[in-house]
């Protein structure tokens, strides 16, 4: 199992990815120049991950200003926080603000919404 690391910084990765993984779609286009309409289509689609990646970037800043802002109990240092637990951005110690999930072990599965 994956360890878990911060939301933000989580979204933040996979924007950087669509980059690359738009870059290299791009460049194999580059491959199939004797055939346009292949080296357009490549093309395209790669533009379109890089676009993709730049609606993420602005929808993580976004989320990022209404993100609750805490002090770090175990570095001291601030990061921000989504849902009800988190980890800090900065040394992986699980958060949360909600006083009935302190000193429970660390699931992602708080974060979901209860249906009853």
């Amino acid at each position: 199992m994956k360890p878990y690391k911060n939301k933000i910084n989580r979204i933040r990765s996979f924007a950087l990815s669509l980059i690359f993984i738009g870059v290299v779609i791009m460049y194999i286009g580059i491959f199939f120049r004797s055939n346009e309409i292949v080296m357009l289509i490549f093309m395209f689609l790669g533009m379109i991950a890089i676009i993709g990646s730049t609606v993420v970037y602005a929808w993580i800043g976004t989320l990022s200003t209404r993100a609750v802002r805490i002090k770090c109990p175990n570095c001291g240092k601030h990061t921000k926080m989504l849902g009800r637990v988190d980890m800090c951005g900065h040394c992986r110690e699980p958060l949360t603000l909600d006083p009935e999930l302190e000193g429970k072990e660390f699931d992602v599965a708080y974060n979901k919404n209860k249906k009853s």
